[in-house]
């Protein structure tokens, strides 16, 4: 089986590619959080994590979701077959490293992990920004043929096998500047609506992969997204990235920038 998370779309290509290549169940892991995250495993089957990378950390969902897991299988859960894959807008630090010491506390060990370098969609900070369309293009290219190595040896079961992108910086990115993000923005306070611009179409309530965003009628304005401040935001930006009018803003600065999501214009060809 293969747990996923994913906001904008590129972690959810990556995850379906590889569940379709290797015939593993595919589940999500928000709505695995509605049940009781109990697993029957049967004897052959992988065990993947596909993610994206969150302030070089796994996102906190991912977290909350891995220490609630339970197997039950004839095997023993260290004789399957584990790995992991996330997807970055550039490096993903130490993230591995975090993700594997929350598997060890369910008895797991991602013996095989990858990144995948995509379209960058964080654009909450002042130096960051979306991909320019031929950049794009190039980061998807260049993923999608090792994406196909990574599907021939999670084929084969190839362990300790490590292809990721960790930067110059690993431990400093994740557990200094990855551990402030991940504790003081990972919030929705900040995204408003533009009124004028919103037509009342909901595509930011279909994208919200925690279904923290709905539409209430507000006086005078008809329905506007509202969100609903509860912990359940990831920060994931899909709302934002999904909307048609770029009526949705995070703060003031993402005004002024792109947008994106996998599959937009057809870029994934």
């Amino acid at each position: 089986m293969i747990f996923y998370f994913s906001g904008t779309g590129n972690t959810r290509w990556a995850a379906e590619h590889l569940a379709a290549a290797t015939g593993e169940r595919l589940l999500f892991i928000p709505e695995e959080l509605k049940g009781d995250c109990h697993y029957l495993l049967s004897a052959d089957e992988r065990i993947g994590f596909c993610f994206p990378t969150h302030g070089w950390q796994p996102p906190r969902i991912v977290r909350q979701f891995i220490r609630q897991l339970q197997f039950s299988t004839a095997a023993g859960i260290t004789a399957h077959y584990c790995f992991a894959l996330t997807t970055c807008g550039d490096s993903i630090g130490r993230t591995m490293e975090i993700l594997n010491r929350e598997l060890a506390a369910v008895g797991l060990h991602a013996t095989s992990v990858f990144s995948l370098t995509m379209p960058e969609s964080y654009v909450c900070l002042p130096f960051m920004k979306t991909d320019k369309p031929e950049r794009e293009r190039e980061k998807i290219e260049v993923a999608t043929r090792q994406l196909e190595h990574f599907t021939d040896l999670i084929l084969r079961r190839v362990p300790e096998e490590t292809h990721t992108s960790r930067g110059l910086t690993p431990w400093t990115f994740s557990h200094v500047i990855g551990a402030y993000f991940n504790a003081h923005m990972i919030t929705d306070s900040k995204f408003t609506v533009d009124a004028d611009r919103c037509i009342h179409c909901g595509r930011c309530v279909e994208a919200c992969p925690t279904g923290d965003v709905t539409l209430e009628s507000i006086t005078g304005n008809g329905a506007l997204p509202q969100w609903h401040h509860d912990g359940s935001c990831t920060n994931c930006l899909a709302c934002y990235h999904h909307c048609p009018r770029h009526a949705i803003n995070y703060g003031s600065i993402t005004r002024r920038r792109g947008q994106y999501y996998f599959g937009h214009g057809n870029n994934h060809h």
